[in-house]
């Protein structure tokens, strides 16, 4: 019996130990997937703004110090949000008015953080069509994002729109 009682105990304090293991393991998987699920929310609100030219709704997306970064042309530049939304304002405004159509989709190739702080890598799909259906822009764009969560809320600290991207390396992210 006195070696068996020894024997015993370590194999229960394994056990508690491999449960316990087990068990921060299903935590930081369940904090995992609430952040996807919230930033997934994050960017169905960002596409639906778009997509409806809601001015306000897209601005409550960024934080109010963000910053937009741009690679992708011959023109590289940053831009604070306050003068890169000025920018926007117009095209989104024809939207909510009926003169274009517009839609943004997202896809994912790496998604980092924790309960508080993203960075977001992928692609996104922007197209705009006027009111006859003539194409305005239909592109792939590779781009990073940098997020902060701030009373319940994440917000855009940094857009990186990097490079320009082709529908197979979208097709690759599904």
């Amino acid at each position: 019996m006195k070696r068996i009682l020894p024997g015993a105990l370590v194999l229960l304090a394994c056990l508690v130990t491999t449960f316990a293991i087990s068990q921060t393991g299903n935590a930081a998987a369940s904090a995992e997937s609430i952040r996807l699920a919230e930033l997934d929310r994050y960017f169905a609100e960002l596409s639906r703004t778009v997509r409806e030219g809601d001015f306000e709704g897209y601005k409550a997306t960024y934080h109010k110090d963000a910053v937009c970064v741009f690679t992708t042309g011959k023109t590289k530049r940053t831009s604070p949000i306050d003068v890169q939304l000025a920018l926007w304002k117009p095209g989104i405004d024809d939207t909510k008015a009926g003169k274009t159509k517009n839609n943004v989709e997202f896809r994912f190739s790496q998604r980092l953080g924790d309960s508080t702080s993203a960075h977001e890598t992928g692609i996104f799909y922007f197209t705009s069509v006027d009111k006859n259906g003539k194409a305005l822009a239909d592109g792939y764009v590779h781009f990073e994002i940098l997020l902060v969560k701030r009373n319940g809320v994440w917000l855009a600290l940094m857009e990186n729109q990097k490079s320009n991207a082709t529908k197979e390396e979208w097709d690759a992210l599904r």
